[in-house]
C-alpha cells in the first residue's frame, strides 16, 4: 500500500506542479489555459492519498500502543506530515470554492477578498510543509538512489514554483482591492 501511495503522490506531485503553474499565469494575466479535467483528476488522486494516508496512520497509532512506541511528543515530523497533509484537504476546499465559478460553462469572477487570499497562502504552505516533510519517504518507497541529491532538486524547483504561485495570488489580490 506504501508503494501505491508513493506512486499517487508522485502524480500528485506533477499534476500540481501543472495546476499550479497554470493557474498562476492565468492569475498574473500572462495567459489562459484551464486544465479543469486535470484538476479533478488531482482531487480524486489527493483523496485517494488521504483515504490510504488514514490508513496507515491508524495502522502505525494501533502498533504503536501494542508496543508502547512513542507517538506524540516525540514524534513531531510523522504529525507534521499528518497535519499538513490534513490542512491541505481543508484549504482545498477554500481554493475550490474561490475559483470554480462557472455558468454554462463560463468561467466567472467572484470577489478576492483578504480571507481568500489568506486560505491560498496557506494552502501553499501546507503544501511546502508537506512536500519537505514526506519527499524523503516518496522517494525511498520509489526506489530512487542518491535520493538526497534528488531531494534536494525537486524541493528548490518546488520552492521557486510555489513562490511563484504565492506571489500571482498575492498579484490577483492587489488587483482586486486596488486596481
Amino acid at each position: 500500500m506504501r508503494k501505491a501511495n508513493a506512486i499517487i503522490s508522485a502524480a500528485i506531485l506533477v499534476l500540481f506542479l501543472i495546476h499550479g503553474t497554470m493557474g498562476a499565469m492565468t492569475l498574473l494575466g500572462a495567459g489562459h489555459i484551464n486544465f479543469k479535467t486535470l484538476a479533478w483528476l488531482m482531487l480524486g488522486l489527493i483523496l485517494i492519498h488521504g483515504i490510504i494516508g488514514t490508513i496507515l496512520t491508524v495502522q502505525t497509532l494501533i502498533t504503536c500502543k501494542k508496543t508502547g512506541a512513542p507517538y506524540f511528543k516525540d514524534n513531531a515530523l510523522f504529525w507534521a506530515r499528518r497535519i499538513s497533509g490534513f490542512a491541505i484537504m481543508l484549504f482545498i476546499f477554500f481554493h475550490i470554492t474561490a475559483f470554480s465559478y462557472t455558468t454554462y460553462g463560463v468561467y466567472r469572477l467572484k470577489i478576492f477578498g483578504g480571507f481568500k487570499l489568506f486560505t491560498q497562502i496557506m494552502l501553499i504552505l501546507s503544501v511546502a510543509v508537506h512536500v519537505l516533510t514526506n519527499i524523503r519517504p516518496m522517494f525511498v518507497a520509489l526506489g530512487a538512489k542518491g535520493f538526497k541529491n534528488q531531494a534536494a532538486n525537486v524541493l528548490l524547483f518546488l520552492a521557486i514554483l510555489m513562490f511563484v504561485m504565492a506571489l500571482s495570488f498575492i498579484v490577483y489580490f492587489i488587483r482586486w482591492k486596488f486596481l
